[in-house]
């Protein structure tokens, strides 16, 4: 079934039972500083779904173009994409599960005329805090037996890690004042056969691929306090189905890329390099993907870049060339042209800003060309090779793969594409004890948490050190880190403090960190014994276990702190850096989300 037959079917469907069409938000928003890219339909709501009046009433229904960075390194089996586009209905205080539940279910069974034998349900066998979802499961069995369905078999109980959704997670995630609910999810069981390395038994959450998740509802009743989770003043209901794999279920497919709506670019993509499909999986998926983001994206107004959307885009770009460069390819520009063929019959901006989208993706192909000659000129430097004798396969030592990956930030694969193989296995070790080097043995929170070693995350990481001198500055010498987390996208900085931060003193933090990435201080480190660290006042968690010899950072006469890297090695590298939300972990513990420019 193509998909604008899918998508009329569905708005129809919840028109007919009162629900108002709302726009499509941009993927990339304008006014949320909390996040760089639109990943679900309700994520605009927000407001709504905490009380606010919608102006287009209580009963809501859209299709919203997402893209969830997270799933990046996903990418490459039979159903994950990293765009895609989420049908949404909404109740904001109106129904509940016993009109949700039906309406989908007849929505699926008749509408799209899926095999009802062909579906599977879970839902939230409940916590400590919150009982086990018993109405949802009850409604399901009575569904299933007016189809003539037996429903043993069919209906699984989990827990928070599979039936709660808020958009921080499970509960111990959650931030307060943050919505969310126990969920019911819908799965068609594909026709393929399970894989044992991912367990012994097949169970519809498996990662083997044989059961694609078709639908969620949620059913969001909660909302997160200091005292734990209070019901909100309205119940509501959020709901979520990915357009990509219903269309696989109305196909009856076990594969996305085979599809009715990914199939032509897979063609172009065989057409293009010369490769049959069958054979390239994972490089045709990656391919695919990524240049249906990155055209979805560039449409927005972004361009590649070192910060925030603009890193995404140019990660997934290069990706999509080291692919396809692993596949001899020699112009990326006809798939990217059928991208917009396919994508434009629903999103007809993509045809209006085809010619911003192919000269994008031109000139950062230029760029990433200009970064893989350089790493070039070092290899045919460390191994005295020059012109023809560096075609073809060059075998290097995983020592000069690591100073790839490190110094030029080339991933594994982005070093094979060059033709450098190496032993992958002392590759992976040198890895395993970069990773052990950079730690200083400290338990629980007080850890780097950073996601990478991109460029991005490390000036993250610096900025964190700046942060906690900075607060220290201003609030007190007894402010101290509890915990954080550092992706190429923002950093989060947990702290122990027992107020709320006044606009002006958020103010001064950033003031201080900007004055100190301005003066370029150097960062370097010295390996001491904790008893040294000590005494020169290296800020860290003394109560934790250190090993006897430990790694301090400095930077300039600035901050001192337990630390095992990576950093910049001078402030100046990071630009800018400004708070973009301050908020409450609950009692005496505070968090801040910033972003390192």
């Amino acid at each position: 079934m193509q998909a604008q037959e899918i998508i009329d079917k569905y708005i129809s469907f919840f028109e007919k039972r009162g629900h108002k069409r709302i726009v499509n938000s941009p993927i990339v928003p304008y006014n949320d500083p909390t996040t760089l890219f639109t990943s679900s339909g309700m994520q605009p709501l927000v407001p709504y779904l905490l009380g606010e009046k919608h102006p287009e009433g209580t009963r809501l229904v859209n299709v919203q173009n997402s893209f969830r960075a997270q799933d990046i390194d996903e990418i490459g089996d039979n159903r994950h994409t990293t765009f895609f586009r989420m049908l949404g209905n909404w109740s904001l205080g109106d129904y509940y599960k016993k009109e949700q539940i039906p309406w989908f279910f007849e929505f699926l069974t008749r509408e799209l005329n899926i095999d009802p034998k062909k579906l599977y349900v879970t839902v939230f066998k409940g916590n400590e805090e919150i009982d086990a979802d018993s109405e949802s499961r009850k409604i399901w069995e009575e569904e299933f037996k007016k189809v003539g369905v037996d429903y043993s078999g069919r209906i699984f109980e989990y827990g928070v890690e599979k039936n709660w959704w808020s958009r921080s997670g499970v509960p111990s995630n959650m931030p307060i004042g943050e919505p969310g609910g126990s969920d019911t999810e819908v799965f068609y069981e594909l026709d393929i056969e399970h894989d044992k390395k991912f367990g012994d038994e097949c169970h519809v959450n498996c990662d083997c691929g044989r059961f694609v998740e078709i639908g969620n509802s949620v059913f969001m009743q909660y909302k997160k306090t200091e005292n734990g989770f209070e019901e909100l003043l309205q119940k509501n209901v959020d709901f979520g189905g990915g357009l990509e794999r219903l269309i696989m279920a109305t196909e009856d497919q076990s594969d996305a890329f085979s599809t009715s709506l990914l199939k032509p670019l897979i063609e172009t993509i065989e057409n293009t390099t010369a490769k049959v499909y069958v054979s390239n999986k994972k490089e045709m998926r990656v391919i695919a993907d990524h240049l249906i983001a990155g055209s979805f994206i560039i449409s927005n107004g972004v361009k590649p870049s070192n910060k925030e959307q603009g890193y995404v885009l140019r990660r997934l770009l290069r990706r999509a060339f080291d692919n396809f460069y692993l596949l001899n390819g020699d112009t990326i520009i006809p798939i990217v042209e059928k991208v917009v063929d396919q994508y434009g019959k629903t999103d007809p901006e993509l045809i209006e800003k085809f010619e911003e989208i192919k000269n994008t993706i031109i000139v950062e192909e230029q760029s990433y060309k200009r970064v893989l000659s350089e790493a070039r000129k070092f290899i045919s430097k460390r191994y005295k090779k020059t012109g023809d004798d560096l075609m073809g396969v060059t075998e290097i030592s995983a020592e000069d793969a690591f100073i790839l990956y490190t110094t030029h930030g080339l991933s594994p694969t982005q070093i094979k594409s060059l033709g450098f193989i190496f032993n992958e296995q002392d590759f992976a070790r040198k890895m395993e004890e970069h990773s052990a080097n950079s730690r200083t043995a400290s338990a629980g929170k007080f850890k780097g948490g950073l996601a990478d070693h991109e460029e991005q995350t490390i000036k993250g990481h610096t900025a964190t050190h700046l942060l906690q001198q900075a607060l220290r500055d201003v609030l007190g010498d007894s402010i101290h880190q509890t915990g954080s987390n550092i992706t190429t996208e923002r950093l989060r900085f947990d702290f122990k403090y027992d107020k709320k931060l006044t606009d002006e003193e958020i103010k001064k933090v950033e003031e201080i960190v900007n004055q100190k990435i301005k003066d370029n201080l150097p960062v370097h480190y010295q390996m001491m014994t904790v008893a040294d660290a000590k005494k020169i006042g290296a800020i860290g968690l003394f109560d934790d276990k250190y090993q006897e010899n430990v790694k301090v950072y400095f930077i300039g006469d600035y901050s001192k702190e337990f630390c095992g890297g990576p950093h910049v090695d001078f402030t100046g590298r990071i630009k800018k850096f400004r708070i973009i939300k301050e908020e409450s972990l609950g009692k005496e513990n505070r968090r801040i989300y910033a972003v390192a420019e």
